[in-house]
């Protein structure tokens, strides 16, 4: 599997257990999340829409607020990171099929 790959499961699996993790655990991942989106965004070239608000800042709050930050809460913002970086991961792969990579 590919790190990407490894972190998508790595954000489920927790979003799953998040009983078992700490504080630290939750904040860690999520602020993880947060900077593999922006990179994301960057190596695709995609910027967020203007049009609507940037889920990454609502990623960022739930990680600043992790002290009481309900687990439900907490565990819905580490699928969604997973999701977006999934499909960021897909746009970078369908990009490097476009350039012939």
């Amino acid at each position: 599997m590919s790190t990407t790959t490894d972190f998508i499961f790595e954000l489920v699996r927790a979003a799953n257990e998040i009983g078992k993790l700490t504080p630290f655990e939750k904040r860690r991942l999520l602020e993880l999340a947060v900077k593999t989106i922006r990179e994301g965004r960057d190596q695709v070239g995609a910027a967020p829409g203007r049009t609507e608000p940037d889920r990454v800042i609502d990623l960022e709050t739930v990680a600043a607020s992790i002290a009481s930050a309900p687990d439900v809460l907490v565990g819905h913002a580490m699928l969604e990171a997973a999701d977006m970086i999934r499909t960021l991961k897909k746009s970078d792969a369908k990009e490097e099929v476009t350039r012939g990579e």
